[in-house]
């Protein structure tokens, strides 16, 4: 990969390539799920702190038969193994279900696929229906060669007869490694039935091993995404421009227009609108929503009919009731903003609880912080803040109270009254620019 971080860790829509695969092993319901890992060993571990399963390190990377046997002594013996790979995250639990269903459980099943170009791939050889062999490119014949159905690697063994058969590996190769497909010739030579069941398409076993894979895998799962979200209702400008990194849940008749780059958990209501180039994260969108463009949310709730933006930021914390209007060039954070209230241009609003009915004017801030530590700012229903207010925290505006545009309110402001600070205006007669010596 080219990368410091170990391939396993590398994103993919916005998760390690291995929480993918874990995923799908949890979906099986299996009851041991162990993650054999190696190269980048406690940079692995670390990342998944709270995951349910076994770790066996494999101090030598000496092959894929050699990592079977690192996890083998806490498998259970009466369990059937299946073999997933770290690099491999598009596989779906329905493919796995339908391998597994395939054969009967003292049974070997590998999991193949056929590709266009089968080149430098293991080679699956047929007697009838059943696996007699896996023949490799640089030890296939001509005629081999021509064979188009390839090992994938994922297989499934009954735990006894894989522990039996790892302990017979040989390294005798030109790598000087255990191959965990040497076991299929191990298995026919028993005279256990090998069944090889075909993967729809080869887009869903593809390994990861370059950034250039990474990217064509990115853009087949988020393509999956969208055709699911799709089948529920919801409609995209064009599906190949949004981006899905986490979990979208989203209502009836939702509209996203290009460039929307979904993170972590967001739902949106019932007819919510997205348009063009926003980034929404761990958010949660009431029923009507509109989001115009170039917005970016980040761990904000709006109830319903709100309209954000063009260009608005909301901030963690940020929490608007319905009817909420926020516009161009705002910034909310750790604030509520109650029913029907409007900040509508060039403001900030941070720390603050401000009522329902509330009109906060053009280039308004609310500073709450004074060096040290932060401040809240309160605003009673219906108050009106003209445009370019000061509100120097901890400061109260009471209810229906009116501030003067350009105000430095420092002091709490009576509810129902105006109340505003300036300085004296004076003009100066007979003043001149100063001008550029010659």
């Amino acid at each position: 990969m080219r990368s410091e971080l170990p391939k396993v860790l590398q994103p993919l829509a916005g998760r390690p390539l291995l929480a993918h695969v874990l995923d799908c092993a949890r979906e099986l319901d299996a009851s041991d799920v162990c993650v054999v890992y190696g190269h980048g060993a406690e940079e692995v571990r670390t990342a998944f702190p709270a995951a349910d399963v076994r770790w066996a390190l494999q101090a030598q990377q000496l092959g894929t038969g050699h990592a079977m046997l690192q996890a083998m002594p806490g498998t259970p013996e009466p369990n059937r193994v299946l073999v997933l790979f770290g690099d491999v995250p598009l596989l779906t639990a329905r493919t796995l279900r339908s391998m597994l269903d395939a054969g009967q459980e003292d049974d070997v099943l590998i999991l193949t696929v056929d590709m266009e170009d089968p080149t430098g791939y293991g080679r699956i050889i047929r007697g009838g229906d059943a696996v007699t062999g896996i023949v490799e490119e640089k030890d296939a014949s001509d005629s081999e060669k021509e064979i188009t159905e390839i090992n994938t690697g994922v297989m499934v063994c009954p735990a006894a007869q894989l522990r039996k058969w790892l302990g017979r590996l040989s390294n005798d190769n030109a790598q000087g490694e255990y191959y965990l497909t040497d076991v299929i010739g191990m298995a026919v030579a028993d005279g256990v039935a090998v069944h090889g069941v075909k993967a729809q398409n080869q887009v869903e076993v593809m390994g990861i091993n370059d950034k250039k894979q990474l990217a064509q895998a990115e853009r087949a799962l988020q393509s999956r995404l969208v055709d699911e979200l799709m089948r529920q209702g919801v409609g995209f400008a064009d599906p190949a421009r949004v981006d899905i990194r986490g979990k979208l849940s989203c209502g009836r008749d939702v509209f996203i227009d290009v460039n929307t780059v979904f993170e972590g958990d967001v739902t949106l209501g019932d007819g919510v609108r997205i348009e063009s180039n926003n980034v929404i994260r761990d958010s949660a969108l009431g029923t009507g929503v509109i989001v115009h463009p170039n917005c970016h949310i980040e761990g904000a709730a709006a109830g319903d009919d709100c309209e954000i933006g063009p260009f608005a930021r909301l901030r963690p914390g940020a929490e608007l009731a319905a009817g909420v209007k926020v516009g161009n060039f705002v910034e909310i954070k750790k604030s509520k903003v109650g029913e029907g209230s409007k900040v509508n241009h060039l403001t900030y609003i941070g720390d603050s609880d401000i009522g329902g009915n509330v009109n906060v004017g053009a280039g308004t801030i609310t500073c709450n912080y004074d060096g040290a530590n932060k401040h809240q700012t309160r605003i009673g229903d219906g108050a009106f803040i003209g445009s370019g207010v000061n509100l120097v925290a901890p400061v109260e505006i009471g209810e229906g109270a009116t501030i003067g545009a350009g105000s430095t309110i420092s002091k709490d402001a009576p509810a129902g009254q105006l109340t505003l600070e300036r300085s004296k205006q004076l003009t100066v007669r007979g003043w001149k620019r100063p001008t550029k010596k010659s």
